[in-house]
């Protein structure tokens, strides 16, 4: 990129996203591990970290872990009714100074995917953040070098991601933003072609994490555990997300339906309901006056709020955009348009099929859907699924199926790097898709910085219109085979990382763990290895089979954490 971009930042109370406009085209940016979102958590022990490192440290050192800042920033003491478990005071932090941690990571993140420096931002907030709360996080974005050229009300920047903006004149919408921490409800309008927020409310101590708690209560009512065990509380977590795709899921010995679920839910989702119908009688209107209701946060992906939702408002909500991503992918066209980089431009052609390359197990892994605008560019990083392995061949595909053997390959890169341990290596993938239908496949060691290209001329676009249409309907007639097999594909791949790692766990501890607890994880070990030895393929037997086993050796991998850390203080002559 030829001048300094401006980054689109989603500082979300539980997780924190950066994107950037590329070539025309906003993008978010993923970190090393090619996640893009950045857990908001920073743990302030003998090394800072921040985001999913420092939430790996929660449950070793929950006074030293800091999560859910946004709910306290800007907020003089006593505003706040929430009391986490740590103590700002005695950690000697501010909010401020916490937030400003998270912002230097998506930063660092931003660079190191752009190869460029970068200090300028647009932060969203949520739409009622009054004006010290807006101040404090615009004094965090400048603690983490940023100069800050917008605070963003976040349901502006989410009708901007659902692409509202191109609604006509006068028509209104209503933002549903349920996330971690916040609940936000604003009516927006379109009027001179921008949007104005006519009214909202909210509340910033109403969120998913709220519900994690009421679920994790249940949970240990149940089994007879304390309710503030942080085991209970990420078990809760996974629990919950787990039943918006499942009937039910099973933490420890205990079977949770998505009827207790949505039991335990209901009060708290009816929390929001006050704050709705204030909202849309401050805004002046009725349910009925509002052509699109758009659903924003993690906790919109839950069945029973989508429910509620069209209920309330008397309509289906629009779920078009990732609820999770639709904040931070607003931010960053709001932040393109700043900066100058996102303007009208002649869109020539789409991508008619989607581009992608083949990844462990024989999986399609998409990298460019289909009809994407081009110009395009877009990225991911990936490792080496084996121990030793000195090179990763990277086939280029096209085509709908789940399966790389059922898509088209258009071409192929070898990449050598060093060997090493399973994971160790880092290779990052970069399809750059021109105006001309011309791409480019750039792959990088980025322990070595060395590049290996490839140029896929004219087949990315031009393709017959008769194979298009037959790739279309094998991938709608083979839909559901296709998807039974990639669901036990990626099933099956953690069961068999996770099995050996049990085993080695087992033979390390030997003694340290009780027989019974033993007995339990070899028996969960051995139900894993019955059924992928099947030939049922049922991968949401294998699905739950799995999650059990790795439920039932959370204790094996803190004595783990906690043997480790003992050793590298007696390595260092502090024990």
């Amino acid at each position: 990129m030829n001048s300094e971009p401006i980054l689109g930042i989603d500082l979300g109370t539980t997780n924190s996203l950066v994107g950037v406009v590329d070539s025309g085209f906003p993008i978010l940016l993923a970190d090393e591990n090619g996640d893009r979102s950045t857990p908001s958590a920073v743990s302030y022990g003998d090394t800072l970290l921040v985001g999913a490192a420092a939430l790996r440290q929660r449950a070793l050192n929950p006074a030293r872990t800091v999560t859910s800042v946004k709910r306290l920033i800007g907020r003089r003491g006593g505003e706040s009714d929430w009391k986490p478990r740590y103590d700002l005071k005695e950690l000697g932090v501010t909010p401020v100074e916490v937030s400003a941690e998270i912002l230097k990571r998506l930063k660092a993140i931003a660079e190191r995917a752009l190869e460029q420096k970068v200090s300028r931002a647009v932060i969203t907030v949520p739409a009622f953040f009054n004006d010290a709360q807006r101040a404090a996080t615009k004094k965090a974005g400048e603690l983490a070098g940023l100069t800050v050229e917008r605070i963003l009300s976040e349901p502006t920047a989410a009708a901007l991601a659902y692409g509202l903006d191109k609604l006509t004149e006068h028509q209104k919408v209503a933002v549903y933003d349920l996330g971690g921490g916040t609940f936000d409800i604003s009516v927006l309008e379109m009027r001179e072609g921008v949007f104005q927020v006519l009214a909202t409310a909210g509340d910033t101590q109403l969120g998913g994490d709220d519900l994690d708690r009421a679920l994790a209560e249940f949970i240990a009512q149940r089994l007879n555990l304390p309710p503030n065990d942080i085991r209970v509380l990420e078990g809760a977590e996974s629990v919950k997300k787990r039943l918006s795709n499942d009937e039910s899921a099973s933490f420890d010995t205990l079977t949770i339906t998505r009827a207790d679920l949505e039991k335990i839910a209901r009060p708290w989702l009816e929390r929001t309901r006050a704050h709705c119908l204030r909202a849309m009688s401050d805004a002046g209107v009725k349910a009925a006056d509002l052509d699109e209701v758009i659903l924003v946060g993690g906790s919109t992906r839950m069945p029973l709020v989508r429910q509620f939702v069209a209920e309330l408002f008397g309509k289906e909500p629009n779920t078009s955009q990732n609820p999770d991503e639709a904040i931070a992918l607003g931010a960053t066209i709001q932040a393109g348009i700043l900066s100058g980089s996102l303007r009208q431009v002649l869109l020539l052609d789409v991508t008619p099929l989607s581009l992608g390359i083949e990844t462990f197990g024989g999986l399609m892994n998409i990298i460019i859907p289909r009809n994407t605008t081009i110009p395009a560019k877009a990225g991911e990083m990936f490792t080496n699924a084996v121990a030793n392995q000195d090179a990763m061949l990277i086939r280029i595909l096209q085509g709908e199926r789940e399966l790389a053997k059922d898509n088209w390959e258009l071409g192929r890169v070898d990449v050598p790097f060093p060997p090493g341990p399973k994971g160790s290596a880092r290779v990052g993938v970069q399809f750059s898709l021109d105006a001309d239908g011309i791409l480019n496949v750039l792959a990088r060691d980025t322990a070595t910085n060395t590049d290996t290209t490839l140029e896929i001329r004219g087949t990315a676009i031009d393709v017959a219109d008769e194979r298009v249409e037959q790739m279309i309907a094998e991938s709608v007639e083979f839909a559901f085979d296709d998807m039974n097999e990639r669901i036990w594909t990626e099933a099956r791949i953690k069961a068999e990382e996770l099995l050996p790692a049990v085993d080695a766990a087992l033979a390390q501890l030997g003694d340290s763990i009780s027989e019974s607890e033993t007995q339990e994880v070899r028996e969960h070990a051995a139900k894993v290895r019955q059924i992928l030895d099947s030939a049922d393929h049922d991968a949401r037997a294998l699905k739950a089979a799995t999650q059990q086993l790795d439920d039932a050796t959370q204790t094996l991998a803190v004595m783990l954490i906690d043997r480790a850390m003992e050793e590298s203080l007696a390595r260092r002559g502090l024990v």
